[in-house]
């Protein structure tokens, strides 16, 4: 029986205990546990105490070691970081011994990154050695101690619980080596018996093509679906809190969201490019190729077959499945009388856009204007404004914060989808501000003010998805 490759996210690791009864072991007993590999996440707000906060970039110690400024503060923020693992561990294992195992292993690593960032800092103080050179290698090594923390306390959770679960440290502690992911992978997994042993892997691996200077936070499922190619799984499996469902149940209603049976890698996309990722794109890339699907479960209710995605789901009659966007977006107007005509205005904006790593959700044009809808700090979004302003001194540029709402799905080709949207926003007295009906029709995005964003949401999914199809025709379901 060929395997499978399941990937935990950080909220889910915070609650390992439930785990142990729902994904870990459940109801499994004997030759069940096995035959699956576990790739981890760290426990929820350890890797923002490490790198910085994912949405409010509050320094972590990454962001206090590279400010100048900052002094030996980020010594006092990996201090902190070490609480909140002794803490975890704390509520973890209600055994002694155990949790000094688990403490041990914490100390070790902090101690031995405190001592490396140390002697890089003394190193750095000499001319002839630039701190910036280091910095990504520095992120990588933080980025690790999380996902080796939970990995260690999995597999010895496991292991008391009386399942033969392996610790696979993929993070390069101690390694001199620098070798390509699928190496890494291979080696690591060469002398594992699946039948009879449960990996329980990190989410994040040293190797040659530096995964988080291509994929920053993304790596753990970049690293699941290259285990999954590698050792060749039968599925990929991502365990989330909830399941992938219609719309977010908050907005609409936990009575009126449905759960997505199954979708394809297209519409995977079409949610990353939303912020609301299903898996990465250059790991569902990955899988996509070779030909594995991907199932997305909620990891509380394992009985539950979750939402299953693959490259050959194609759409029958044309429907919407899903309505999500984006609250905060800012709009960027470039607008030059002098463009008709005229190359190199698209390639500058793009440029500055990528110089400040702001994240381009959409954009559109006309002969004179560009605009685009971007996500990101105000501050590197204003650095873009300025340095446009100087290159093209004559054009008009304007900043506007708006919300960005999409209707996805395999095929929303019928004519009616946008006509239905357009009537059910006139109904519920919304006036959007633009409409970007693409001729590939796998999205209809709707453009509105930031204070009709919850209102839009609710009306779309009601005329598009609630009133579209008939109601037994998809499960609803509760969404955690």
């Amino acid at each position: 029986m060929r395997h499978t490759v399941e990937k935990i996210g950080g909220t889910s690791m915070s609650r390992t205990i439930e785990l142990l009864d729902t994904v870990l072991i459940g109801d499994r007993t004997g030759a069940q546990l096995y035959q699956r590999i576990f790739v981890v996440s760290a426990y929820a707000g350890i890797t923002d105490a490490l790198l910085e906060h994912k949405k409010t970039g509050k320094p972590g110690v990454h962001a206090l070691f590279a400010s100048a400024e900052s002094g030996w503060a980020w010594g006092d923020a990996l201090s902190a970081v070490a609480d909140q693992m002794y803490a975890h561990n704390e509520r973890v294992f209600g055994d002694a011994d155990a949790r000094q195992t688990a403490d041990r292993f914490v100390r070790e690593r902090i101690e031995g990154v405190r001592s490396c960032l140390i002697d890089l800092s003394r190193l750095c103080s000499f001319g002839h050695f630039q701190l910036e050179q280091h910095l990504l290698t520095v992120r990588e090594m933080l980025a690790s101690l999380g996902e080796a923390h939970s990995a260690f306390n999995t597999s010895l959770l496991l292991n008391m619980s009386g399942v033969s679960a392996r610790l696979v440290d993929l993070s390069g502690w101690r390694d001199e080596r620098q070798l390509p992911l699928d190496e890494v992978i291979g080696r690591a997994f060469s002398d594992i018996d699946l039948s009879r042993e449960l990996p329980i892997v990190t989410g994040y691996a040293q190797c040659r093509e530096v995964l988080m200077g291509t994929y920053d936070r993304g790596y753990s499922e970049v690293v699941l679906s290259r285990v999954a190619v590698v050792t060749e799984a039968r599925e990929a499996i991502i365990h989330k809190e909830f399941h992938l469902s219609s719309a977010d149940p908050r907005v609409v209603g936990l009575e009126s969201v449905r759960v997505i049976g199954e979708t394809n890698y297209d519409v995977a996309d079409q949610l990353s490019n939303m912020g609301m990722e299903a898996i990465h794109p250059r790991a569902a890339k990955s899988l996509r190729q070779a030909g594995i699907p991907l199932r997305v479960k909620n990891a509380f209710e394992p009985d539950h077959n979750g939402t299953v995605i693959r490259s050959d789901i194609h759409a029958g009659a044309p429907q919407v499945e899903i309505i999500t966007g984006i609250k905060n977006v800012f709009a960027l107007e470039f607008h030059d009388q002098d463009m008709v005509g005229v190359k190199g205005y698209d390639s500058e904006i793009l440029e500055a856009l990528k110089r400040h790593k702001v994240w381009i959700i959409s954009k559109t044009s006309n002969a004179n204007t560009i605009t685009h809808f971007l996500k990101g700090s105000m501050k590197a979004i204003r650095r873009v404004e300025t340095d446009l302003s100087a290159a093209f001194p004559c054009a008009g540029i304007t900043l506007r914060k708006v919300a960005l709402v999409s209707a996805i799905g395999r095929n929303i080709g019928d004519s009616a989808v946008l006509a239905k949207a357009i009537g059910v926003l006139a109904a519920a007295g919304i006036s959007p501000l633009g409409v970007h009906d693409l001729m590939r029709k796998v999205d209809l995005q709707i453009i509105v003010d930031p204070a009709d964003f919850e209102a839009t949401i609710s009306a779309l999914h009601k005329g598009l998805i609630e009133d579209w199809a008939p109601a037994q025709a998809n499960e609803l379901h509760a969404v955690a």
